[in-house]
């Protein structure tokens, strides 16, 4: 036990003393960013013990209390802060179990396209010739491709292949898959770019000498190596993955209405927005935009960090 306590001790040291580390805490805005996503992860996947209601409990719904604006108000009521939808949800509550839904979206989204992406781009730079050419050639057709049209052809093929009830059953996998495979490229680009630098190194040659196999070093050696650059791209995607998933949606073709995500929740809020109940598509939309923006500045946060080139 004492053994387990000491070794948490020296990583706990080493982390403060790090270049990372010291670069978090004199960032106002890698802070504040880390905050707020912790928060709404937080909330987010803790859901059901955090917000004041269950929007998609029946019996706890009432039309009585239908359009009801945020409680700060005129006709608000103090229990539904952010007002309630079209049949009498409150508003806030469904927002978090919306994000979750987003959230897991595209974290499954990114990581699959991650384990893709870094696998092409890892075995293209180390084996090269016409297996690189070819994994090459394939990232730049597809990079022509914009992202959304990708997965809506995606989408559109599922659709065409399952029939309608399977396809409601399995949105979400299709959602993600569909995603997934519109974001490899940038995975196998940088991993690609990495392993070519990592591979001329001498550990590399060394492990070969002594007899190493090719999907060791690869795997065990240079990808450690190659993980830096690959994470802040992550990062980055991420929030493009979650806004894909929400545009998707709130074009119908992402996850079946029943199902909450943030797109879902603008798209059918956006039917009430010029009969005056605002509240309905503004607070899921400025819901969504901060949440990909700290994304986004937790994202450049690291790449300066990680990134010696870029530091000043």
């Amino acid at each position: 036990m004492l053994q387990v306590d000491n070794k948490t001790l020296n990583s706990w040291e080493r982390l403060k003393d790090s270049d990372i580390y010291f670069s978090f805490i004199k960032s106002p805005t890698a802070i504040v960013s880390s905050i707020i996503l912790l928060v709404i992860f937080f909330c987010s996947f803790f859901v059901e013990f955090v917000t004041p209601h269950n929007p998609f409990d029946p019996a706890s719904l009432s039309l009585m209390e239908a359009f009801t604006p945020p409680s700060w108000t005129e006709d608000g009521i103090a229990k539904f802060i952010l007002g309630t939808d079209g049949q009498g949800r409150d508003m806030l509550s469904t927002i978090l179990y919306g994000s979750r839904i987003s959230l897991i979206v595209g974290f499954s989204a990114i990581i699959f396209s991650l384990i893709l992406g870094v696998t092409l781009g890892l075995t293209a730079g180390y084996f090269g010739g016409k297996y690189e050419m070819i994994v090459m050639r394939l990232t730049d057709v597809q990079l022509t491709v914009p992202s959304i049209l990708m997965a809506l052809l995606v989408d559109g093929i599922a659709r065409g292949i399952i029939s309608r009830e399977m396809h409601d059953e399995m949105a979400i996998y299709v959602l993600i898959f569909a995603i997934g495979i519109s974001e490899w490229p940038q995975f196998a680009r940088v991993s690609r770019a990495a392993t070519l630098v990592e591979k001329n190194k001498d550990y590399v040659s060394a492990s070969s000498i002594i007899g190493v196999s090719n999907l060791l070093i690869m795997f065990k050696h240079i990808l450690p190596n190659i993980m830096r650059p690959v994470l802040v791209i992550g990062t980055i995607g991420l929030a493009l993955a979650i806004i894909a998933e929400s545009t998707l949606s709130f074009l119908g073709v992402g996850v079946p209405p029943t199902t909450p995500s943030l797109g879902t929740l603008i798209r059918l809020g956006n039917d009430f927005l010029f009969s005056g109940e605002w509240w309905i598509t503004f607070f899921p939309a400025i819901f969504l935009v901060i949440l990909a923006f700290s994304i986004n500045l937790l994202g450049d946060w690291m790449r300066d960090t990680l990134n010696p080139r870029l530091k000043k």
